[in-house]
């Protein structure tokens, strides 16, 4: 036995509604233990626009807190030491912006930014793979996020300026290998770009400064030698490719948050013991440890959690960090040969698929490649809950049971502030008023300047936080440099005509498309700043292997985009997927869309993380029909798509 070791870093991961509304949270888990801050943002403000952009409608505080201006930032960390404080900031395509309020804010208490500690997430990579908050194209996106790692060497060296971040990967449907393989080529592909902005005496520290966020899921011995392997790969890649001698540049650093895909909508208590024993696959390891962990809450699969639910995560890691003795040992599976084996096997098949992404050019150019290889490995792992190969409890296997008093009543979930949108936009409108104009026009000025000649954006970044730019004007001006993007979906248009057990439903297509004397049209849409398509792919893909005729264009379409796809298609039914709480203004203006097009007869259903009383309130206002995350099953999906299309083509002929 050894002294007990010191515990990991214990996160919340939190944020809602307004800046205000999230600093009360932040301060209050800080008094009931927790030791780092994980800040979530809104969708405008992860993609670069305010909250009075006509794609924010709706999604303004939903999945994070909005932060336009400098007053934002302020009232964020109100009362919160940031000189004191550890900041893991859950932010990518606005990473410089973000960063650079940060930084204003912390001068404004008296902070030293060479003393600040924290992270941004800063990983655009896997946005364009798995979550969607993008702007630019991958090339000048890969560009600023460098910029970004080279600033904080001079000016923030305490802070992390990259947290390569693997966990939405596999919630986008990654094996292990590929969560392996992916995260690492991407930590190549940033290394290889900062190479050229970092003096060569230095690099081996930068290296020594970049951390990953991976995923931990429910077969947790698998994803502890995950873990492991992680470490030895990285340690290999250090050594070998960028020459790193000191041990501890080369060691593993990595933060986790254990997975949200495996909690359930269904018997909702049962997600307790998941995240207990994702927890376990982090931390029972010694040579493998995470060094800061956060926990979802049991209730995420139903909607927001309360302060509450958080507690509960965080008394989870207490109670396993002080009450047990793990801490007191050396590693527990050191010398183990089941583990040694498992370790090997899954460093073997990461080797392969990194050899893959290396022979496509890296990991900016195998983007395509590996949307796709996720898209067909998540189709598989929905294909095994569906067969029951793989047993979800009270999902696919023992499904009765007695309903939970915990989701009892209205409060079982925390609903965000219904006035917080209209107060948020009221504050940005008066900021705008209060600011000096020619100081903004000309730090937006100097910012594009730089974008544009290749310059670091940091410092234009920080000038324009101080003389009171917003976001949406900080997003434009990168927009106006470098463009926009739309990533790759994943979704070939050739249909899968080898997969089983889709005769029955490829029949009912046939004979429907003999009714219209052509295949079935569906238009898949995903309205509104929501980049979480993993949903919207898999019924798409399972769609167009029934023989559907399907059009999908991927994420951050507006209403009116929609609507005329629907109408140059001639769509005979329009599937909206929405997963970031904004359904009920986004379906609402997409059939307002539809109807001005001529098609208000066209059936729509719509998908998402829907709470029972919208799901009802959507379906009295002429939705076709809703589908949660308790759908699972994807063939009664389309086959409701089939029946939904003949019922409104034999309505239309009556």
């Amino acid at each position: 036995m050894t002294s007990a070791d010191r515990p990991w870093m214990f996160r919340t991961y939190a944020g809602h509604s307004s800046a205000a509304a999230s600093n009360a949270p932040y301060r209050s888990n800080l008094e009931r233990g927790q030791t780092g801050l994980s800040v979530a943002f809104d969708l405008p403000t992860q993609t670069g626009y305010d909250s009075d952009h006509p794609l924010a409608r709706g999604e303004v505080g939903r999945v994070g807190v909005p932060i336009c201006h400098l007053a934002d930032m302020r009232r964020l960390f109100d009362g919160i030491p940031l000189a004191q404080m550890n900041t893991s900031m859950t932010i990518n395509a606005t990473a410089p912006w973000l960063l650079a309020l940060y930084v204003a804010v912390a001068e404004e208490q008296g902070a030293d930014p060479a003393a600040l500690q924290g992270t941004v997430q800063n990983d655009i990579i896997k946005e364009y793979l798995s979550r969607g908050t993008y702007i630019c194209p991958p090339e000048p996106s890969l560009r600023m996020l460098t910029d970004v790692a080279a600033f904080t060497r001079e000016a923030m060296p305490k802070w992390n300026p990259v947290n390569v971040c693997s966990y939405h990967l596999q919630e986008a449907g990654a094996t292990p290998e590929q969560e392996l393989a992916f995260a690492l080529s991407t930590a190549i592909a940033i290394l290889d770009d900062l190479r050229g902005k970092v003096p060569a005496p230095h690099f081996a520290q930068m290296v020594g400064r970049i951390s990953f966020f991976v995923n931990a899921g429910l077969r947790f011995v698998a994803e502890m030698c995950k873990m492991r392997a992680f470490g030895d790969m990285w340690d290999e890649i250090c050594r070998e490719r960028y020459g790193v001698e000191d041990p501890a540049q080369r060691r593993f650093r990595y933060g986790v948050q254990v997975n949200s895909l495996n909690l359930t909508e269904q018997q909702p208590e049962n997600n307790v013991p998941r995240i207990l024993l994702e927890m376990l696959a982090v931390t029972l390891s010694k040579s493998a440890r995470a060094r800061a962990v956060q926990l979802p809450a049991w209730n995420e699969a139903l909607g927001l959690p309360r302060p509450w639910d958080q507690q509960w995560s965080l008394r989870m890691q207490q109670i396993l960090a002080y009450e047990t003795d793990l801490l007191e040992y050396a590693d527990l599976f050191d010398g183990n040969p089941a583990i040694a084996a498992k370790v090997e096997e899954l460093k073997a098949g990461a080797q392969r698929e990194m050899s893959q992404i290396e022979e496509l050019g890296g990991a900016v150019r195998a983007i395509e490649h590996m949307k796709r290889r996720l898209v067909e490995s998540n189709a598989r792992r929905i294909d095994r809950i569906e067969r029951g190969e793989t047993v979800v409890v009270g999902v696919n296997r023992w499904t009765e049971g007695t309903p939970s008093p915990l989701t009892a009543g209205a409060d079982a979930i925390m609903a965000p502030d219904p006035r917080a949108e209209a107060q948020q936009i009221q504050g940005l409108v008066r900021w705008r008023d209060r600011r000096d104009p020619r100081a903004v026009a000309a730090a937006l000025s100097e910012l594009e300047k730089a974008a544009r000649s290749g310059a670091n954006i940091m410092p234009p970044s920080i000038a324009a936080a101080r003389a009171g730019v917003t976001t949406g004007e900080w997003g434009a001006a990168v927009r106006a440099a470098f463009g926009e993007y739309r990533a790759p979906t994943g979704v070939s248009s050739v249909p899968a005509n080898q997969r089983d057990g889709l005769d029955d439903l490829r029949a009912k297509v046939d004979g429907l498309s003999k009714r219209l004397g052509r295949r079935p049209v569906l238009v898949i849409g995903k309205p509104g700043l929501d980049g979480h398509s993993n949903g919207a792919e898999q019924i798409a893909t399972r769609a167009r292997d029934c023989g559907i005729d399907l059009r999908y264009s991927g994420i951050r379409m507006t209403p009116e985009e929609i609507a005329e796809s629907a109408r140059d298609a001639n769509a005979d039914i329009v599937g909206l997927s929405i997963l970031s709480g904004s359904h009920l203004s986004l379906v609402a203006d997409t059939r307002t869309a539809l109807s001005k097009v001529g098609l208000k007869q066209v059936p729509i259903v719509v998908g998402g993380i829907i709470p029972p009383e919208d799901a009802a309130r959507l379906t009295q206002s002429g939705i076709a029909a809703v589908f949660t995350p308790k759908d699972f099953d994807l063939n009664r999906i389309v086959e409701k798509i089939i029946l939904l299309v003949d019922e409104n083509q034999v309505a239309q002929e009556a």
